[in-house]
Order: structure tokens, then sequence, then C-alpha cells
């Protein structure tokens, strides 16, 4: 009886293993996950969109996921910011393999409570929602085959296992691997390496092993490098030491592929991230909700979530070294590596508008709460942060300074020269003029805006109004006009309006650009061999190079001047108070490696850059030599002298006299009466 009762649970058996072999052949074939997903998932009324999945609605992960059906790189990087479909994607990877190729899978997340409380139920979702692969779990989805953190499906095992566990992550060989939230995870599994060195040794015995990396970044300072021939910007690849965060290293790793987007109003191609985001400027978190938009850094046009799902749609991934029409074809190779690395901006989620992830962001930074804005900008925005506390002065503190302070427009009687530094914008030029006394002395005269498309030709009449009227009676003797940003694109606007500019002022106007590297010299010549065109140019227009670590550092160490000491620096009695928060918008830190940055605290800092300029053109004329007398007494004036004198470069060096202004004019009508 027993012989016969054992005879025939092990026919009943096989006869099961049979029907679930035959179902998997029948079934299988070629699928991407997105595709599989498409096909057969379909979301209970329970959840956001209920509904047949979409994967189309996030196009930026389609080609992730593509990978794991066909792979040719053994391991693919994503960084995103939250609410990005990373986990849908996952489920997709997972479901596809199990449903049409079977085969081992470890998918690994941060911690054991992310996995049963959240990744857990997930994973039942997926077998419910997909009636395919629902009849492939042995013993049915609440069968007791089946375990928290281990699911046997199609004659294979998917184990969940947290990266807190070496055992978990070394008990199952695997054909995928699936890492999620990498940047939480420990560097080192209880003395037994990094938790991605123990994955990837779960492969080796596939041939078409792949592992995936998916993460929000962390702590990290990365630069913008804008790529001469695409014309995209991409993300310079950091030092290591200052990339603290472990996805972004990955990331710089591999190919570093962008995802980009098609403008709607030039058709160009840009890529997008956190500072092409715009508000107006004085905004509440809830207005820059309802106002916010992204900048095309091409054409300027206001890019608003209208026009979102379109350009997601026709949206390609880019890569250093790559091209991309204005049909979306990329051409070129991508770095040789065996790492495939994406990176997709929070702005092109679905799920988020811009107005809510610029709001969210202002919220964390009114906090002034270094880890609220972290967390803004990493869960936000999928980039790295660095914390922007340097020493700073708060902006009251700039504002006191107006109490007693001469009036604008009048130049004190201890000034020499004037000069002025413009910063250009696309829609305005941002000035102000300072005149400069004994010692570096220097007095705020005027500061302001000049309003108007600095592509066309009216606003710069405006500036060439403003540098050649008497001021108090005095000229302005240079100026410095940034020429980092060219007005309008060469298509429409074949003239460099700034170079332009300074061609027809060239006696007192020069361009300058802030260098990306430290300068031997703060501040270096150099000749522009082009015509306004651009073509070559037989006598060259003068460029001067300025180091902006140099410049803005002397505007930040002179605010706090002992404003009764050679070389104070002051400000007239009606400075604002945006002025005063724009001089304070960044702050310099020193990275690991030694390398000195600027971090923007607020996008306003126009009026620093202007500053900066000003205080340049005085190093020009030598202003650092000229000798003054301290508004104090002999002992002020002895204690001035000892102030240790400020590097220079080494520039041609223009007289300078200590007679008063008064004096130098009576001296000059003398001289031309005689």
């Amino acid at each position: 009886m027993t012989q016969s009762t054992d005879a025939a649970r092990a026919s009943r058996t096989r006869r099961q293993v049979f029907a679930l072999a035959a179902k998997s052949a029948w079934k299988a074939k070629k699928q991407t996950p997105s595709e599989w997903g498409g096909e057969n998932r379909v979301y209970g009324p329970e959840t956001g969109v209920p509904g047949r999945r979409n994967p189309a609605l996030t196009p930026y992960a389609i080609p992730f996921a593509a990978q794991f059906g066909d792979p040719k790189y053994r391991r693919v990087v994503a960084v995103m910011a939250a609410q990005m479909a990373k986990t849908e994607t996952f489920l997709d990877i997972i479901g596809e393999r199990l449903d049409n190729r079977p085969a081992p899978i470890l998918y690994v997340g941060p911690s054991k409570e992310f996995i049963t409380d959240q990744f857990e139920p997930r994973i039942v979702s997926l077998f419910e929602q997909a009636a395919s692969l629902k009849s492939k779990v042995l013993g049915g989805i609440n069968g007791k085959r089946q375990k928290q953190t281990l699911k046997r499906v199609a004659g294979v095992r998917l184990r969940l296992a947290h990266a807190g566990s070496s055992t978990a992550l070394k008990s199952d060989p695997a054909a995928i691997a699936l890492i999620d939230e990498y940047d939480e995870m420990l560097k080192n599994v209880k003395g037994q390496g990094d938790p991605l060195g123990l994955v990837e040794a779960r492969g080796i015995t596939y041939a078409d092993f792949c592992v995936g990396v998916t993460s929000t970044p962390s702590h990290g300072m990365v630069e913008i490098d804008r790529d001469p021939v695409s014309g995209l910007e991409f993300w310079k690849v950091g030092e290591e030491d200052d990339v603290q965060s472990p996805i972004w290293r990955l990331w710089q790793e591999g190919t570093r592929h962008h995802w980009a987007w098609p403008c709607p109003h030039c058709t160009d191609y840009f890529i997008p991230r956190f500072a092409l985001l715009k508000w107006p400027k004085t905004a509440t978190p809830a207005q820059a909700r309802r106002e916010a938009y992204i900048q095309c850094p091409r054409c300027g046009g206001a890019i608003e979530e209208t026009h979102k799902a379109d350009m997601n749609a026709r949206g390609v991934y880019v890569a250093p070294g790559q091209s991309v029409d204005s049909a979306g074809v990329v051409s070129g190779e991508a770095a040789d590596t065996s790492t495939l690395s994406f990176w997709v901006s929070g702005l092109a989620s679905p799920f988020v508008t811009i107005g809510q992830r610029a709001e969210t962001y202002l919220t964390a930074l009114r906090s002034n709460e270094s880890a609220k804005i972290q967390t803004a900008t990493n869960a936000q925005f999928g980039e790295v942060y660095v914390d922007g506390g340097g020493d700073v002065p708060a902006w009251e503190e700039i504002f006191a300074k107006r109490l007693g302070a001469h009036a604008p427009l009048t130049v004190p009687e201890d000034a020499r020269y004037l000069t002025c530094g413009v910063d250009v914008q696309k829609g305005r030029l941002v000035f102000v003029v300072r005149a400069w006394g004994g010692r570096a002395t220097s007095w705020l005269v005027q500061h302001g805006e000049l309003w108007g498309e600095t592509s066309k030709p009216e606003v710069w009449e405006d500036l060439a109004q403003l540098l050649t009227a008497p001021i108090d009676g005095d000229l302005i003797k240079l100026a410095f006009i940034d020429s980092g940003f060219r007005p309008g694109k060469k298509e429409g606007v074949p003239v460099n309006r700034v170079y332009e500019f300074c061609r027809r002022f060239r006696r007192f106007a020069f361009p300058t650009k802030g260098s990306s590297v430290a300068l031997i010299r703060p501040l270096v010549k150099s000749t522009i061999e082009v015509t306004q065109q651009g073509s070559a140019q037989k006598y060259g227009l003068e460029l001067i190079r300025l180091d902006p670590d140099h410049w803005k550092s002397f505007v930040h160490e002179r605010l706090r001047w002992p404003a009764d000491q050679l070389g104070a620096w002051h400000v007239h009695s009606d400075i604002t108070e945006d002025y005063c928060r724009q001089l304070v918008a960044e702050a310099r830190i020193v990275l690991p490696s030694g390398k000195p940055q600027w971090i923007e605290r607020s996008r306003e800092n126009h009026y620093l850059d202007a500053e900066a300029m000003a205080a340049a053109a005085g190093y020009m004329l030598n202003v650092q030599h000229l000798r003054g007398v301290s508004p104090s007494s002999a002992p002020q004036e002895a204690a001035a002298s000892a102030v240790p004198p400020v590097p220079t470069p080494s520039l041609p060096a223009i007289a300078a006299t200590s007679a008063p202004k008064k004096s130098r004019f009576a001296d000059l009508a003398a001289r031309l009466n005689r």
C-alpha cells in the first residue's frame, strides 16, 4: 500500500514537472524586459496607475532593461533620482527572465527591512499581475515552498538578499544580479569585501552573466564639460578624492551615457539638469511650483511641463564622444569599457512635475539645513551634492555697511580710477562701477542691470552710454565684460556681441573669460585672432583670462576688511538687498584633493561675478600700488602698511600718483595754460 502511494505521488510530481516544463517551453520567446512587462503585467485598482503597464511612459529605463535581454556588457549602471520607475524596471527584468529563459536571479537591497517590507511584496504583486508567470510559481504564490527571501519559479531560484548579510550574498549562483540603492550599502560586508564584488563572484559560472546596479547618488563634486563637437554639456569625470558617491564612481568607470531631450523650440538636443531649472527670482516654494520652467541652453527658450512627454518620447542617450542630430540619430562611439552606464535627470520623471521638483528644493533651501538640501539634490535631480557651507559673511552684514556710507554716483575725493565689471546674461547686463584709491581701497559708485536681449544691439547701446558718460566728473578707466556667455546662436546672430562691443571701445573695454584651471598669474592677456563673425583677424582682440578663485576670494576677503584701514571695501548708501545676497551667493570650499571649488548657494550670483571683474580691472591698473593715507591717524596708517601685499600679475605699470584728484586737475590745467 505504501509503495503504491509513493509511486502515485512520484508520478504526480513528474506530471507537474513535465507540465511546468511544457509551459516554459511553449511560452519562451525573444523579448526585451520592457516588451514583456507591457504584454504581461496589469496593475490592479489599488495602484496609482491601474491597467496595463506602459514602459514607454519611462523611455529612459528601456535601454537599461534591454541589456539583460541580450547582454553585451557584464555590468550595467543607472544613476537616477527618486520616482523614476527603477523598481518597476527591475521587476520587468526579473519577470521576463523567469518567464522566457528561466535562470537563477539574485536581487540585493540595502537592508533587511527594505527587502521584507518593500521589495518582497512587490515580487508577490508581480506574480499576481502576470498570469503566465503566476502559473510557474512552484506550489502557488502562497505555497509552502515559497519563502519571504527565496522564491522558486519555473524550476529556478529568485533570491532576495540584503547588503548586510555576506552569507546571503554568497549563497547562490546567479545568471542575473540586481543591486538596488547601491549608495546606501556598506563598503565592507562583515570583512568579506564590497557587496558588488561578492555579487559578481556569483556569476562566474554563467557566460551571459550581467549585474545591474542602480541608485540615487550621494556626496561628490563634479563639473560640467561642454563638448566642442556636439555642443552638449556632459558631466566631467570627477577626481577620485572628490567623489564619495559609490554609484557615481561606477558610472564614471562606464560609458557615461546622458539622457538628452530635443528642445521644443529650436529642436536641438540638450541634457536636462538642475542648473537649467528656473523660477522667479523672489519666488516662494509654492510660486515656484506654479511658475518653474527649464531653460534650453541652446536657444534660451522656456520649456514647461506640457513639453515633457513629447521630449521623453524623442529622448536618446548620448555619451561623450558621440553626437545627436535634430532627428535623434546618435553617431560616434562611446568609451571602450565593460560597464554600460546611464544617467538621467530627475526632471525627466513623468510622475513628478518640474514645479514639484523646484518646490521641494526651495523648501529645503529655506531650511538652511545641509542634510535637507542634499536629499533634495540627490533624490529630486539625481545629482551629487557637496556642502557649500564655506566661510561667507551673512548678507545682512554687508547691508549694514550702507549706514553712513557715501551717496551713489559720487566719487570720493581720494579715488584715482573708476573700473566697471559687466556680467552678461541672456536678457540683461549686470554691472558694478567701483572707484579705487590708495592700496586698492575701493568705493562702490553704481550697481544695476541693463535689461534687454543681449543678442540684439539695443542693450549694448545702453552699456555704451553707461561706460562713456562721466560720473561725478570722472570717466570709467577700464571695463571688463564677461564673454563666457555668447548672446544668441551663431546661426541667428553671427556677430559675437561681446567681441563686437569691445572692438568698438577697445581703448578701455576688454572681454574676459574665467579659466577652468588655476592660473600661474590671476590675470593673463591673450589675443583672439578672429573677426566679429569668427573668421581670421589680422589685428587680434585682447582677451583677459581670469582666475575666478583668486578674484572671488579677493572680493570675499575685502567684505570684512576694516573700514578704517587702507584696502577697505566700501558700498554706497543705496545698495539693495538683492545686491548683498548675490555677493554671498557662492561659497569657497577645498575638496579632499586640495582643489578649491566655489559652490552655488543661490542661483543669482551675478553681482559677485561683476565685482570680481571690477577688482581684476583695478589690479590691471595697479591700484594695489597707489599710495594713500588712511582715513584714520598715523598709527592706523602704520598698521595698514603692515598688511602683507596681495600677489598681483606682472602687468605694465601705470603711473600712480598720491596727489588728490582736484589737485591733479589743477596741475593739468596749469600746464595747459602755460
